[in-house]
């Protein structure tokens, strides 16, 4: 006689299977194998350490940090596919110690009666407090679970020593359009969980401009697609043509038009460069917010940002640098969409700063001095006498330690004899430089006395 499977399961079978046909495209769209995992091929590419460690089922506690939308959960599922792994997901926002201790006693059940692990992912796992990390710690410790948490923040900050120090972690990397636009394509090509059943017409030039708004996020891409599918008009032969006015109207956003790989990323951030130097602080933040609104990686701004410091202010101002240092931090640590708080206020203290760039230009003359001079032996004097061979050689002597002198300044000369009073650095008018210049010609007017 055939016995029939619980009632009760196979409701509850036919109600995921109708929760998965109504889920998100994003959602659908989650790749199950590393042949349809697209983007991070610095952790999971073939030869790879995370790759080898999944195929030879030797799998360790790990923590996945990256921007959103790249591919965190469906790598924790991945893992867990391929070695076999129940999957147990909770997340930091809304879980707690009781579920942690409900899923180990399941895990502990699980592992002595059918010898299956577990790999437990917590979303979030940056909100979980210590109390949190503690309960699973031990977990980790006994084997109990393999762990897989994810976060937005840094790791370092947000997750409890005792638990990194047992754990990988591996940073993932936004998205780059290219890949955005390849997971787009397929999408639209996949008849089973994409809209490849829905005959939809779409330019490269849109799904590449969307591919540049979603800022390394798939999910924000995917789903975007998806709504402007399923609002664009249908023609009389039955396709569905999406433009970017659909885009625009999902996305609730004008998409800007800036490519972070081609000519709109290369001119607007000479753009930005050039009114910071101009000392233009309206043309900067206008700049600024277009690069950003283009979905440009906001720590590329912050280095762009650094560099000016030394490049067009340097010395006239040395809070410059400092500033957008910690602008780079802030951004690193804090993220966006907030991340523009610290990189607006960069942008206007150097626009608003005094320039100069006579650090550049004085490098720039001893840089050629050095590639001309390459064989030039460093003065004897200068040398150090580490040994009595090198001090019967005449290494140091005759050196003139300044701290001796009350102005902490000797005159002696540091150029080799073939360079001897070459000036490379010229302080600017502007600024702290008018200080430099002043202590500088003091010091070298009292050491010709």
């Amino acid at each position: 006689m055939k016995r029939h499977g619980n009632p009760l399961d196979m409701f509850a079978e036919a109600a995921r299977e109708r929760a998965g046909q109504n889920a998100p495209l994003a959602t659908r769209m989650r790749p199950r194998t590393f042949d349809e995992f697209i983007g991070q091929e610095h952790i999971v590419g073939p030869g790879k350490l995370l790759r080898r460690s999944i195929e030879e089922d030797h799998v360790p506690s790990m923590i996945l940090w990256g921007p959103p939308g790249t591919g965190k959960t469906t790598l924790a599922r991945i893992v867990a596919a391929m070695t076999g792994s129940h999957f147990e997901t909770v997340s930091a926002v809304s879980s707690g110690v009781a579920d942690l201790r409900r899923i180990a006693d399941e895990s502990r059940r699980r592992l002595g009666e059918h010898a299956q692990r577990s790999i437990l992912f917590i979303d979030e796992i940056h909100r979980f407090n210590k109390a949190q990390q503690d309960v699973v710690l031990p977990l980790v410790e006994e084997g109990t679970i393999t762990l897989v948490g994810a976060t937005t923040e840094n790791p370092s900050f947000e997750v409890i020593s005792a638990l990194l120090s047992r754990s990988r972690v591996f940073r993932l990397e936004s998205l780059t359009p290219e890949d955005i636009t390849g997971i787009l394509k397929r999408a639209l090509a996949d008849g089973e969980r994409g809209l490849g059943d829905m005959s939809i017409e779409v330019s490269d030039q849109t799904l590449d401009t969307l591919a540049n708004v979603a800022a390394g996020d798939a999910r924000i891409a995917l789903n975007a697609l998806e709504l402007a599918a399923q609002t664009a008009p249908i023609g009389p032969d039955g396709a569905r043509t999406v433009e970017m006015a659909q885009i625009e109207e999902a996305l609730q956003r004008r998409a800007a038009m800036y490519d972070r790989a081609g000519d709109w990323h290369y001119d607007i951030a000479s753009a930005l460069i050039k009114s910071v130097r101009g000392s233009d602080p309206d043309a900067a933040l206008y700049w600024l917010a277009r690069m950003l609104e283009g979905g440009e990686d906001p720590l590329f701004v912050a280095r762009r940002l650094v560099v000016l410091a030394s490049e067009d202010i340097g010395l006239a101002d040395p809070q410059a640098m400092q500033v957008a240092v910690a602008a780079q931090q802030a951004v690193h640590f804090i993220g966006m969409p907030e991340g523009f708080f610290p990189l607006a206020e960069a942008t206007v203290y150097l626009a608003t700063a005094p320039k100069s760039n006579s650090v550049k230009t004085a490098y720039g003359q001893a840089l050629q001095d050095a590639q001309a001079t390459l064989a030039e032996p460093v003065p004897l004097h200068l040398r150090n006498a580490v040994t009595p061979l090198m001090k019967s050689m005449g290494y140091g002597r005759e050196y003139q330690y300044d701290h001796d002198r009350t102005d902490h300044y000797s005159g002696q000369q540091h150029l080799p004899d073939s360079l001897r009073d070459r000036r490379y650095y010229k302080p600017g008018a502007l600024g702290y430089e008018v200080q430099i210049r002043e202590w500088i010609e003091r010091l070298r007017k009292d050491a010709n006395g």
